[in-house]
């Protein structure tokens, strides 16, 4: 799917969903209501409120299916959805490709509300994505970060 007006573009879901059985759902009641009775026996309310919340918005993210995005790398700089991250505002990045798994690219910027980029690559080969962004950023070794490893491990 990459074009060749210098434009790589592509669509992929912005994670892998996950069906919940039932199971999974009593578990993660029972989790929760004896952490906020555990929470309760320490005289600690709000936290048990908390939990309990937590549960709940887990419970609903749960079962919400993953929106397909598109994903394009242009002169502009990388867009995700309908937002634009120039290439001002991108520190680095890193295509990685040797996990077995999906290609992913990774990408720091300076916008305080999306410090790291985890974009899934798909119909595009990770090479020409590389070749694209060194033009334009610098290429820096760089991991997938912990807690989008958690959020994918429980699917959410």
């Amino acid at each position: 799917m990459a074009e060749m007006t210098g434009t790589l573009r592509w669509s992929a879901y912005e994670h892998e969903h996950m069906e919940r059985g039932s199971d999974w759902f009593w578990a993660l009641g029972v989790v929760a209501v004896s952490s906020a009775v555990v929470s309760l026996l320490f005289h600690n309310i709000l936290f048990a409120i908390l939990i309990l919340l937590a549960a709940a918005l887990f419970a609903l993210l749960a079962n919400v299916p993953p929106e397909l995005i598109t994903f394009e790398v242009s002169e502009r700089g990388v867009r995700v959805g309908n937002v634009l991250h120039r290439f001002d505002e991108i520190i680095s990045f890193w295509v990685e490709d040797e996990s077995g798994a999906h290609p992913t690219l990774l990408v720091d910027t300076t916008k305080p509300l999306a410090p790291n980029l985890i974009i899934p690559i798909h119909d595009v080969d990770p090479h020409a994505v590389r070749l694209f962004l060194r033009e334009h950023a610098e290429e820096v070794p760089m991991k997938e970060p912990f807690a989008h490893k958690i959020i994918e491990f429980f699917g959410l």
